[in-house]
C-alpha cells in the first residue's frame, strides 16, 4: 500500500515507573559557618531555590544540620513511560470516531485506578510545585518520591499523583486554581517592625494569682495564647534571616488605654500594626494611624468597618453562604436539591439567595424549600420529596438546635435505596451537640474558616516549635496568632506592600486559609474557607 502513514496517538496520561537506584537528591550535612547562600553558591545555584528544597531550614542553619541538596554528579537516565496506544492509519482508512472512543475509554479506565489510591492532579497552565505543596499541604520530597519526573519541571497536562488515600478515607479534590497561591519570597536582608496591641491587662491582675486569672477569665486565656503564637511566628522568621523588631502593648480595658498610646508613640514607625483586639479601638487606631492595622478575630461590628487601612482576617459571615452555594453549582450534576431552614428571618434570607443562586444550574429542575411546621419538620416531609437512586443534596441554613437535630436524626433512616449529603455553611453549636457518627452517616459537607491536618510537615512542626518554648500543646488562638502574624510579615518580607502582596495570591498556612481582597481605597477581607466532609470512619477530608 502506498503513501502509507503512521500515527502515534498519544494519551494525555502519564504514569512513571521507579527512578530505579539513582537519586536525584541527596543528603547534606552542614559544616561549621556554613550558610545556605554559601552552599547554594557552591552548587552553582539560587539560594531561594535551596530553601524550597529545605522550607523547614533557615538562612542560617546549625552545624551538622542535615538538608536535601540536587545530586549533580548523577545523570538521570530514567524517563516517565507514557501509557500510549499506535494506531495505524492510511489515507483511505482515516480514525474513526469509534477508535477514539476505545482509546479515551482505556485512558478513563486507568485514571479511574490511579484515584483509587493516589490523590491526582492534573497540572495547569503556570502551575508551580510550589502552588501544589501549599494547596495539597505536602512536601516537595513527598511530590519527587511519587512522580520522579518533577525533577525536570511540570508539564501542562501532565498527570501527578499527590498522595496516597488512606483506607476508607473518601477523597475528591475540588477544582482550584493553583496559579492563584501566593509563593513566600524573601527579601535580602529583610528587616521589619511590627506593633501588637493586645487587652493583657497586666496592671489589673498584678495582685491575683496566676491560676486564678486563667480559671476566671476567657479573655486572659484568648490574649495569652494569641501572643504565645505570635512569639513561635516571630521566631520562624527570623530563623529565615528576617530582621523583626516586636513593640507590645497593653491596651487594658475596652477603650481605656488606646488614646494613651497613641498619643505617646509613634505607631506609624511600624511596617504593621497587629490589634486591637476590640472593633472599636481599632477603628480608632485605624484613623489615627497611616500603617495597616489588621483586625486579628472575627468581630459581628466588622462589617460596619470604615478606614481603607483596616485588615479583616476572617472572613464575614455572607460569604460562608456565598462559598457554599458557590461549591454545590460547581460540583452538582443531577439529582434532588432541597434547602431546609428554621422560618427565622436569617434563615429566611438565606434560604431566598441560594435558592435564587443555584436556579440557574441546568441539572436542576426544582429546589424544595422547607420549613418547619408547628417547631419542627416531620419526617414525612423527608419521604414525600427525597428520591430514590439519585443524589440528594440538602442544605441547612439553621443553626437551631431542635430544627437541626430533627433534620439529621430524619435523614439518616431512610430506605437504603435514598442517598443523601447533609450541607451547611452554618456549622454552629447545634451541630456540635449532635454525635459525629451521626454527622458523618450524611456525609456532612461544611464551610470552615479553619481545617487542620495533623499529619502534615506544617502542623506538625508547628506543635513541635509550641510544646518545646510552652511546654503544652497550642489552642485554637495560639495557632491562630501564629498563622495571622507569620502571614502578614512574610508578605511585608517580599518587599511588597500588604496590599501588592493581596494581588499575589492566597496563602496556606497552618489551619488558616488568607486570601484578602483588595480594591482601592476600600477595606481589605479575608475570604479564605475551606469545604469539609466528614467522611464514615470520622475523619475529614477538605475538599476544597
Amino acid at each position: 500500500m502506498k503513501h502509507v502513514k503512521f500515527f502515534v496517538f498519544l494519551c494525555i496520561l502519564t504514569f512513571t515507573i521507579s527512578c530505579g537506584q539513582q537519586k536525584k537528591y541527596v543528603e547534606y550535612k552542614v559544616k561549621q559557618g556554613e550558610t545556605m547562600k554559601d552552599i547554594a553558591q557552591k552548587l552553582d545555584m539560587k539560594t531561594k531555590d535551596l530553601l524550597k528544597l529545605n522550607p523547614d531550614i533557615g538562612r542560617k542553619p546549625a552545624i551538622n544540620s542535615v538538608i536535601i541538596i540536587p545530586n549533580k554528579k548523577i545523570e538521570v537516565k530514567d524517563k516517565p513511560v507514557l501509557v500510549k496506544e499506535a494506531v495505524v492509519v492510511s489515507k483511505e482508512k482515516p480514525i474513526n470516531n469509534e477508535q477514539i472512543k476505545k482509546i479515551k475509554q482505556k485512558k478513563d479506565s486507568l485514571l479511574y485506578e490511579l484515584k483509587k489510591k493516589f490523590v491526582i492532579h492534573n497540572v495547569k497552565p503556570k502551575e508551580t510545585i510550589y502552588g501544589l505543596k501549599r494547596f495539597y499541604n505536602v512536601t516537595q520530597d513527598d511530590l519527587l518520591l511519587l512522580n520522579p519526573e518533577l525533577s525536570e519541571g511540570l508539564k501542562i497536562g501532565q498527570i501527578i499523583k499527590i498522595k496516597a488515600i488512606e483506607e476508607g478515607e473518601q477523597v475528591k479534590v475540588e477544582k482550584t486554581n493553583l496559579n492563584s497561591i501566593y509563593e513566600d519570597i524573601i527579601e535580602e536582608d529583610a528587616s521589619l517592625k511590627m506593633a501588637l496591641l493586645l487587652p493583657f491587662r497586666a496592671k489589673e491582675y498584678d495582685s491575683i494569682s496566676a491560676k486564678e486569672i486563667f480559671q476566671n477569665s476567657m479573655l486572659a486565656n484568648i490574649v495569652t495564647d494569641f501572643y504565645l503564637g505570635v512569639e513561635i511566628a516571630i521566631d520562624s522568621l527570623r530563623k529565615q534571616g528576617i530582621q523583626i523588631d516586636l513593640n507590645v502593648f497593653d491596651t487594658g480595658r475596652n477603650s481605656s488605654k488606646i488614646h494613651t498610646i497613641l498619643s505617646s508613640n509613634d505607631l506609624n514607625s511600624n511596617d504593621v500594626v497587629i490589634g486591637p483586639l476590640y472593633s472599636e479601638e481599632a477603628e480608632i487606631v485605624a484613623k489615627t494611624v497611616k500603617t495597616p492595622v489588621v483586625f486579628p478575630l472575627y468581630s459581628k461590628n466588622q462589617s460596619k468597618f470604615s478606614s481603607s487601612k483596616l485588615i479583616k482576617t476572617s472572613p464575614e459571615k455572607k460569604v460562608f453562604r456565598d462559598e457554599l452555594a458557590t461549591y454545590v453549582k460547581e460540583n452538582f450534576t443531577k439529582g434532588n436539591l432541597i434547602v431546609v431552614g428554621d422560618g427565622k428571618i436569617d434563615s429566611n434570607i438565606s434560604n431566598i439567595l441560594i435558592k435564587k443562586s443555584l436556579e440557574s444550574l441546568d441539572s436542576v429542575a426544582t429546589i424544595n424549600v422547607l420549613k418547619p411546621e408547628k417547631g419542627y419538620i416531620a419526617k414525612s416531609r423527608f419521604l414525600d420529596i427525597l428520591k430514590p437512586n439519585v443524589d440528594n443534596w440538602v442544605i441547612l441554613t439553621s443553626n437551631d438546635m431542635i430544627i437541626v437535630a430533627d433534620a439529621i436524626n430524619s435523614l439518616i433512616s431512610l430506605p437504603e435505596d435514598t442517598n443523601v449529603k447533609v450541607f451547611t455553611f452554618n456549622k454552629g453549636s447545634a451541630f456540635d451537640k449532635i454525635d459525629n457518627l451521626k454527622l458523618a452517616k450524611v456525609n456532612l459537607t461544611y464551610v470552615s474558616d479553619q481545617y487542620v491536618n495533623e499529619a502534615s510537615i506544617t502542623t506538625q512542626l508547628f506543635n513541635k516549635q509550641y510544646y518545646k518554648k510552652n511546654n503544652a500543646l497550642p489552642s485554637f488562638y495560639a495557632t491562630k496568632g501564629f498563622d495571622i502574624t507569620y502571614d502578614i510579615l512574610i508578605r511585608l518580607a517580599s518587599g511588597n506592600t500588604l496590599k501588592e502582596s493581596f494581588d499575589k495570591g492566597a496563602s496556606y498556612r497552618v489551619e488558616s486559609k488568607f486570601d484578602y481582597s483588595n480594591k482601592t481605597n476600600s477595606i481589605s477581607g479575608n475570604k479564605g474557607l475551606f469545604i469539609i466532609q466528614y467522611n464514615n470512619d470520622l475523619s475529614l477530608t477538605r475538599l476544597k
